[in-house]
């Protein structure tokens, strides 16, 4: 199963920081008693590996070769190679630049490295229906792609950074098949490589007779490539505060549950 990682985008939004944004400190691991900091791609990596990937493709910039520094040629696993994307020319560009390493009967999982989302087994509750949305919950699905479902969990609609979309659910990971990851870099081509964000190309695919399913088994999303995305990351984060005991009563913060779906 093939992880595959767009991360060449130049993260204008958190600079100047000296280094990609993908490396941000978000968090850390316990490793043999001591404790280290985690880069914030690192969660995306985690994600995949649990879900079974055991190939990951990093598909970066020429200039953020920091980022093949830290991971090397190995994460957990995953075997770790690197496409390049030569200029700034959107999501699909930069996803499509991995494509001639995958086969059509591949399985492969995408995900933004910039962003932390809960649960972490949400790429495993996707049933293998061809191309399925992990969807989130957000507070403001203005600012991401609003993904319209149906009560069968079909795909009705991206709406890309909508001033009114219809729904507050916005995608966040992908499954996918390689085929119809190769179906789609064609439909892109035959598209003048016109489309830059992921959603006007799926509403072209569903136009064209393709099939997509949105799946709302998430729980909590953070995209990490602003400030305040950021401090909600680390808010994510932190251990739930203790229980606290007052004059024989307990009071303590609880958690809320995913909601599987089916094809």
């Amino acid at each position: 199963m093939w992880g595959i990682i767009p991360a060449a985008g130049r993260g204008t939004r958190m600079q100047p920081l000296g280094f990609s944004k993908e490396l941000l400190p978000l968090g850390s691991r316990d490793e043999g008693g001591e404790e280290h900091p985690l880069a914030v791609s690192e969660h995306l990596l985690e994600r995949m590996v649990l879900s079974g990937a055991d190939k990951i493709c990093f598909v970066i910039a020429p200039g953020k070769t920091d980022i093949l520094h830290y991971f090397g040629g190995r994460y957990s696993k995953a075997d770790i190679l690197y496409a390049v994307q030569p200029e700034p020319l959107g999501l699909c560009d930069s996803l499509f630049r991995s494509v001639h390493v995958l086969d059509r009967n591949d399985d492969v999982l995408i995900g933004l490295p910039d962003t932390v989302w809960f649960p972490k087994t949400a790429y495993l509750e996707l049933p293998r229906c061809g191309l399925a949305f992990v969807l989130f919950p957000v507070q403001q699905p203005e600012l991401f792609d609003a993904v319209v479902t149906d009560e069968r969990n079909r795909v009705i609609e991206i709406q890309v950074k909508s001033a009114e979309p219809k729904t507050r659910w916005v995608w966040g990971a992908i499954k996918l098949t390689g085929a119809v990851f190769q179906d789609l870099h064609h439909l892109w081509i035959a598209r003048q490589r016109a489309d830059e964000y992921l959603g006007t190309l799926v509403n072209a695919y569903l136009k064209a007779g393709g099939e997509a399913f949105g799946f709302k088994v998430g729980t909590a999303y953070a995209d990490v490539g602003t400030p305040t995305g950021y401090r909600d990351a680390i808010r994510a984060l932190s251990p739930p505060p203790p229980a606290i005991e007052y004059q024989g009563f307990i009071a303590q913060f609880g958690d809320t549950a995913g909601r599987p779906g089916s094809c």
